[in-house]
């Protein structure tokens, strides 16, 4: 007997994306296998360790614990969609160069999504607040104190493109 497939149509990192998948398959499983990208992680597939986190309609979720059924008609942004349009590193993927913010880099899809998506809510945290963000994902290599000051230097980042921004238009 085969197993009945149901066609999910999402929209990912700002594309149109439809699959035919089981009910049962998780999100992170459809991103991977059956849409191809692989820059969501599965850790621990149980929803500790963050490894799989990507924004849906803008919120970080856990894609080990979601059916991709339940991410019908949905915004997915994975970590692929997390730079900038011209396709060089967005503002967390930056930081996180530049601060040195990954290790093995296993654990670093999750963070990014989830600092993202923290950023948006929060322009400009302290260091208390960046390590609370961080909270709910791990990194096994222990790395952070640089991925803390990642979060800090995405904020810069980001109120220096907003800087520049306002300038240019001002100019214009």
């Amino acid at each position: 007997m085969t197993e009945q497939l149901h066609q999910i149509t999402v929209t990912v990192n700002g594309v149109a994306r439809r699959a035919d998948a089981p009910a049962r398959r998780l999100l992170a499983d459809f991103l991977r296998m059956d849409l191809g990208l692989t820059g969501t992680h599965l850790g621990c597939e149980h929803g500790v360790c963050g490894a799989c986190t990507v924004l849906m309609d803008g919120v970080p979720v856990r894609a080990c614990l979601i059916f991709a059924v339940s991410a019908d008609g949905h915004a997915i942004t994975t970590v692929e969609g997390c730079c900038d349009s011209g396709g060089e590193l967005g503002p967390v993927q930056q930081a996180f160069q530049e601060c040195h913010g990954l290790q093995c880099g296993f654990c670093t899809p999750g963070f990014i999504t989830t600092i993202t998506a923290y950023l948006e809510e929060n322009p400009k945290p302290t260091e208390e607040e960046a390590r609370e963000a961080i909270g709910g994902n791990l990194c096994r290599c222990t790395g952070y104190q640089n991925i803390v000051a990642a979060v800090l230097r995405a904020a810069e980042i980001l109120r220096e493109r907003d800087a520049d921004q306002a300038g240019a238009g001002g100019a214009a």
